[in-house]
C-alpha cells in the first residue's frame, strides 16, 4: 500500500473512529465497547486526537491551520501503532506499524520545524 494510500484510508478512518472514541469515553456505550486490553490503548489516542483537533481554532492560515490539525493526526496514528506493535500478530499489519511510526515520526518533525520557521517569519 503506498503511502499516499495509507494516508487517504487513515483520513476516511477518522470521522468514524472519532464518534467511537468519544462514546466510549462518554460511556455512551456501556460495556459493549470494552474489549481486549489494547483497545483501550487505540480507544485513548483516538480521544486525544480528537480532542486536540476540536480543541484548535482557526487562525486565518491555510498553512498553519493544516499542521496544527495534522500534527494531532500523525501523532495517534504513532499511539496507535505502537499498540499494534505490542499487541498485533500478523507480520504484515506489524511491518504497516513499523512504517507509519517511521514516517509519521518523520513527518512531525517536518511540521514542527515548519511551525518554528513560520513563526519567526510572523
Amino acid at each position: 500500500m503506498t503511502r499516499a494510500l495509507r494516508f487517504l484510508v487513515s483520513l476516511a478512518l477518522i470521522p468514524t473512529c472519532a464518534v467511537l472514541a468519544q462514546s466510549h469515553a462518554s460511556g455512551d456505550q456501556g460495556d459493549r465497547l470494552a474489549g481486549p486490553p489494547y483497545w483501550e490503548g487505540l480507544m485513548e489516542s483516538m480521544t486525544r486526537m480528537h480532542a486536540a483537533m476540536s480543541s484548535t481554532r482557526p487562525s486565518a492560515d491555510a498553512d498553519a491551520d493544516f499542521v496544527a490539525l495534522m500534527l494531532p493526526h500523525h501523532q495517534a496514528a504513532i499511539d496507535m501503532a505502537r499498540v499494534e506493535l505490542v499487541s498485533g500478530k500478523d507480520p504484515q499489519m506489524r511491518r504497516l506499524a513499523q512504517e507509519i511510526l517511521a514516517d509519521q515520526e518523520s513527518e512531525i518533525q517536518l511540521m514542527q520545524l515548519w511551525q518554528q520557521q513560520h513563526r519567526k517569519e510572523q
